[in-house]
């Protein structure tokens, strides 16, 4: 069995690791770890993966090896890797902007790489992640990545010039959806609904309404106007939204996402 290794342990590395365990009958003794936080690293020993003093040391040590740091990290990570990298490492990249050219040239190394977009509800297996593998990976460890994030979750390939898109649709999106979760228990809660109940209510409507996109063979222009009664709630509600060009704050969020990501992989 080929092993993985992981620079970083954080909360998307835990959730990667454990949706792997779990596809492995809760074994970790295939799972490499590195991170400089030593509590982070005692947890991931309870769980049965092999704890190593460097990143250098995981990647020896490791077939295929996640990159789980921050972007503004990469650079100074992967200088430190080039003595011990060949084409046989296949590396995946989790970070926002970060292309895989920018990882091949950072180690000085044609490496296979798959440059993924996770999100948080991986850590709930209710996950949804962007792939895009470089040309040079094998069938093999192509398949392994896929089934590292698709055991938590959906996935889907997206071709690498719209990975920077793809992070304001499935990356960073979560956050947009709790706001507006937010804002609708805060005002059931300033009208004397209790705060719990509300957002209990919001969460199942959410869940709901995105069954429904995906099930009901329906578009999202023809769901909406299935709800819109003329003259009734959701029509008032609709036109406030449109009166503060909801529709369009939306995209422009998304937009500054995009260009953000841009940014950070300069």
């Amino acid at each position: 069995m080929k092993k993985i290794g992981f620079i970083g342990a954080g909360n998307m590395a835990t959730a990667i690791i454990k949706g792997l365990m779990a596809q492995n009958n809760n074994n970790a003794d295939f799972i490499n770890v590195f991170d400089v936080n030593q509590e982070k690293c005692e947890f991931m020993q309870s769980l049965g993966a092999n704890i190593f003093e460097s990143s250098i040391n995981v990647v020896e040590n490791s077939d295929i090896i996640v990159l789980a740091v921050k972007p503004q990290n990469y650079l100074e990570v992967l200088e430190q890797l080039r003595t011990v990298v060949d084409e046989n490492k296949t590396f995946v990249s989790i970070a926002a902007g970060i292309s895989i050219a920018y990882v091949q040239n950072a180690l000085n190394c044609k490496c296979p790489v798959v440059r993924v977009m996770p999100n948080t509800p991986l850590l709930l297996k209710k996950g949804a992640s962007a792939l895009c593998p470089s040309e040079n990976i094998s069938e093999e460890d192509k398949k392994i990545v896929y089934d590292m994030f698709a055991g938590s979750g959906v996935c889907e390939y997206i071709s690498e010039e719209h990975m920077n898109e793809i992070i304001s649709v499935n990356g960073s999106s979560p956050a947009y959806i709790y706001l507006f979760a937010k804002a609708m228990a805060d005002y059931a809660q300033a009208h004397g609904i209790e705060y719990d109940r509300a957002m209990n209510l919001v969460c199942a409507t959410l869940e709901g309404s995105a069954a429904m996109l995906r099930e009901s063979g329906d578009s999202a222009d023809v769901l909406i106007e299935k709800v819109s009664s003329k003259g009734g709630t959701t029509i008032a509600a609709l036109e406030k939204l449109r009166e503060h060009n909801f529709y369009e704050a939306v995209q422009d969020a998304m937009d500054a996402c995009t260009k953000r990501a841009e940014e950070l992989g300069k």
